[in-house]
């Protein structure tokens, strides 16, 4: 079992939730945020969850903070942003820091499998990382990073 799969997460509704449960799918993890300018990427995350999700794709959401302040509510209106605004169906989880001595170990994780420009940090709200279906880490697209231009990578791992 990969590092990745050994870690849990809360989910939105507060449930824990092993990343082992997405074990043998392609996995798209995304620090969100609701008033970010990146927020609308929430519709194309969507997209390709919908488009491949079939073939093994999920993403997972994790809210934060940490960038000027824009995740500042709670679950419920995370929830009402992601499902109502964006209609997101992707697996969402609770608000966590990225960064810092109080990040959250799937992201210790993976800054640390893929550093990108910054070294072990996260530079804004919406850093993807793309995880195979072992388990192991195989790219960092930055905030800036539109989803459908992730999507031949996506194709890629997804072997379709």
């Amino acid at each position: 079992m990969t590092a990745f799969y050994q870690h849990t997460a809360t989910s939105l509704g507060g449930q824990i939730i092993s990343m082992n449960d997405y074990a043998g799918k392609v996995v798209l993890v995304v620090n969100t945020a609701s008033l970010c300018g990146f927020t609308p990427q929430y519709g194309g995350l969507e997209a390709l969850y919908k488009k491949y999700a079939a073939q093994g794709l999920v993403v997972l959401g994790f809210p934060c903070n940490q960038f000027g302040k824009q995740e500042p509510g709670g679950a419920d209106e995370i929830a009402q942003t992601c499902h109502i605004n964006y209609g997101v169906s992707f697996p969402m989880f609770e608000k966590v820091e990225v960064n810092g001595t109080a990040a959250h170990p799937v992201f210790r994780y993976l800054k640390s499998e893929l550093p990108g420009v910054l070294g072990g940090r996260i530079k804004w709200n919406f850093t993807k990382f793309l995880i195979g279906r072992d388990g192991k880490p195989l790219k960092r697209f930055a905030p800036i990073t539109a989803p459908e231009k992730m999507e031949a990578a996506i194709r890629d791992a997804l072997g379709v």
